[in-house]
């Protein structure tokens, strides 16, 4: 270019850079440039400076020198060829419009103008669409660049800006750059296998838009290098030691996560640097022979996890299954000394140059040296790129992780692995590891951070347990766990507080009524407890047990309800309209002449016949031993029967008539139902009053909508007349239902 004219368009700093941006490009790339090519550019750019087609971008930044640093950038670190080189230092001139494609496709041949047309379209297309989102943004580039090496020169100009943009003045301009470098071109750079290059961007992005948090994690790491340096050293030297003795050709690197990644992990985590397990990573790169890759591979990360605890659900196994861009290796993550988590990878010398280098290196592993043989390459790049997979890991999760879909496996601070279901809580990985663990638990600390009970764990997470001398399992318990052993332990636990409460309720009632010398009857004591609403004893003893019901309320209740059914009533002098059935309720309560055998062999034992059911001769009956020492006779389809035998078990014995004595009479309630027809009650009194041994006592009848129910209360000496009784009243005309309360 003539030097007359750099004074108008270069600063002398930037002649001098031009000078040896160029000499280092032809260092990398002379072999494959032709000898006319860098003259002709140079002819076009002097050009199109005399006739101002060339300008400065919104940085100030020089568009020669920024294209001659893109050029080194496609060249040293993706590996392309003449095509992309020319294309870039043509690019200004082209898109200015100094020079068509057709010009250009006429002078430097069909596939640099090809490369030039999709550049042009796409920053057309970008042009249009700055704040578009970067799945549809990424879609639409596909579309566009039908040739990929315009995505690769894009990423490597991006790249190159980034670089050059830290001390511009334009803070708007630069945090939107920034901002796109994140959102779009560090994703693309991930995808194709240029992980180097996508670290850079997405550090340089998270300095340029986040500068607080970037300087912060930067000092953080400068401040603990010396004893991060100091833990690497120390992890590694017994795995040195294990390879070594092995035979194994290796060297080992050791190296800090990137700056976003740890930002990335803070955000997610919800927790500071401090909280950040996983700073660290050991790259192990072996010098094997290619058909013995992956057996040394699998040697080495054998050696590796018989040293240290792996977290299976980090491992990743991209050598039977590369990447679809050529990427190779083993992942891990084990748990080092201090409970400190660190990711090792493990690769052969060809596949850490293919991991920085991306699909350009994979290629000339192959053979691909020129630009004839790219058409595969390129292939490739379309198809990983148009993987709707952003990063792939979701993928070998399907292939690699089924062994553990229905598992998670979870750490303690000490690094011991326990295995539990998929969505168990915090609260099950208490009971996990021990019953008065669980029953103490008060939440726990996940991966360092505060967690409720009810907080899901995953494969990977660090679990301390948090307990309290005070804390005792509650119902709602049963609604966090989902293990079958932390269900079972929380309601044994339950079962043994509510006994606990149960007894030192019923201990409170039974000495209230001993001090206020007050009889104890159970089924009066249950009616008066269904009466009050409470579906399930325990229910009410918990309400005792803890103060909310009075006591003394409750008794108080229990004397009115005892009095209604014991309140005497004059038996020598009544008329029908006073009649109640009450007195002959009592028949029955004490029978001398009746036997029982109670608990198969004992008899002549005093016992009452129970209200609740008022059994009688020939009922199927078991006995309940009351508070008192006495026993109360029930029938065995009594109302209270299965509450009986549920809550008190041990207090029902077995019982059987044995015999009766002559006269007894026993009071029985029936209801009836059927159509309300003229004459149906004098029909049913007719039957009775024909019985013998067979007392009317009450009737009462209600009709509504032409039907009738009603009671009868009968004196009656045993089941079998009963039960023939009630086959009598069934056959009277218009009744439809006789049963026996």
């Amino acid at each position: 270019m003539n030097e007359t004219k750099y004074t108008t368009f270069f600063t002398p700093e930037e002649i001098e850079l031009k000078r040896s941006l160029e000499a280092r490009l032809c260092e990398l790339a002379g072999d494959c440039l032709r000898d006319d090519d860098m003259p002709r550019i140079e002819t076009l750019l002097t050009q199109a400076i005399e006739e101002g087609r060339l300008r400065r971008d919104t940085f100030g930044l020089n568009p020669i020198i920024n294209n001659l640093q893109t050029a080194i950038i496609v060249v040293d670190e993706m590996g392309m060829r003449r095509a992309a080189i020319v294309s870039i230092l043509l690019h200004d001139v082209v898109k200015n419009e100094y020079i068509s494609t057709e010009e250009v496709s006429a002078q430097f041949g069909a596939d640099v103008a090809g490369i030039l047309s999709g550049l042009v379209r796409t920053g057309k297309l970008y042009e249009k669409n700055p704040s578009i989102e970067s799945e549809n943004f990424r879609n639409l580039l596909l579309s566009f660049a039908e040739d990929m090496r315009v995505i690769l020169i894009m990423i490597a100009d991006r790249v190159n800006t980034m670089r050059q943009i830290k001390d511009v003045d334009n803070d708007e301009a630069r945090l939107k750059v920034a901002s796109e470098a994140a959102y779009l071109y560090a994703p693309l750079a991930h995808k194709l296998g240029l992980y180097k290059l996508k670290s850079e961007l997405e550090d340089l992005s998270l300095k340029y838009t986040q500068h607080d948090m970037y300087y912060h994690i930067k000092e953080k790491l400068n401040a603990t290098k010396a004893a991060r340096d100091k833990y690497i050293a120390a992890f590694i030297h017994p795995i040195d030691e294990k390879l070594a003795a092995a035979g194994l050709k290796y060297h080992i690197k050791g190296r800090t996560k990137s700056i976003h990644s740890i930002s990335q992990k803070m955000k997610k985590q919800k927790t500071n640097f401090e909280g950040i397990y996983d700073l660290f990573a050991i790259r192990i790169i072996l010098d094997s022979e290619y058909e013995k890759e992956k057996q040394e591979c699998w040697q080495a990360y054998s050696i590796v996890t018989d040293m240290y605890q792996p977290n299976p659900k980090r491992l990743r196994d991209w050598l039977s299954i590369p990447k679809s861009n050529g990427y190779e290796s083993l992942h891990t993550t084990v748990m080092g000394p201090e409970g400190k988590w660190v990711e090792v990878q493990i690769r052969t010398e060809r596949m850490d140059d293919i991991a920085e280098r991306g699909l350009a290196a994979h290629w000339r592993y192959k053979g691909v040296k020129s630009e004839t043989g790219l058409d595969e390459w390129l292939t490739s790049i379309r198809e990983a790129l148009e993987h709707s997979d952003d990063d792939g890991l979701e993928l070998m999760d399907q292939f690699k992780m089924d062994l553990y879909k229905d598992d998670v496996f979870v750490f303690t601070p000490k690094g011991d692995l326990f295995k539990l279901p998929h969505g168990a809580t915090v609260l099950d990985f208490a009971f996990h590891i021990h019953t008065n663990v669980g029953c103490r638990c008060t939440g726990g600390k996940v991966n360092g951070k505060h967690a409720q009970l009810r907080q899901v764990l995953s494969s990977g997470d660090q679990v301390e347990i948090l307990t309290s001398s005070t804390q005792t399992p509650k119902q709602g318990w049963l609604d966090i766990v989902t293990t079958s052993k932390a269900r079972n332990k929380i309601r044994q636990s339950l079962n043994e507080i509510e006994s606990r409460q149960a007894a030192f309720a019923r201990e409170t009632i039974e000495r209230k009524f001993k001090n206020r010398k007050i009889d104890y009857d159970e089924p009066t004591m249950m009616r008066l407890i269904r009466q009050m609403g409470y579906k399930q004893v325990k229910e009410f003893y918990q309400k005792i047990a803890d103060g909310s019901l009075d006591v003394n309320q409750f008794i108080d209740r229990y004397v009115q309800a005892m009095e209604l059914i014991t309140e005497p009533h004059d038996v020598t002098t009544r008329s029908a309209e006073g009649y109640s059935m009450q007195q002959d309720e009592q028949l029955g309560h004490h029978f001398s002449g009746d036997v029982l055998v109670i608990d198969q062999n004992l008899k002549g034992i005093d016992f009452k016949l129970a209200q609740c059911c008022n059994p009688i001769y020939g009922d199927e009956v078991f006995g309940f031993v009351t508070t008192g020492g006495g026993i109360k006779i029930h029938r065995c389809d009594c109302p209270n029967a299965h509450d009986l035998h549920t809550r008190f078990g041990y207090r029902v014995v077995k019982a059987r008539w044995a015999g009766k004595s002559k006269g007894s009479l026993y009071p029985i309630t029936l209801t009836v139902i059927g159509h309300d027809d003229i004459g149906i009650v004098n029909n049913i009194t007719s039957i009775i009053s024909k019985e013998e041994n067979i007392q009317l006592r009450n009737i009462s009848i209600n009709s509504h909508d032409g039907l009738f129910s009603g009671t009868l209360t009968v004196l009656i000496e045993e089941n079998a007349r009963l039960q023939a009784l009630v086959k009598k009243l069934r056959t009277v005309k218009g009744v439809k239902q006789v049963n026996r309360n």
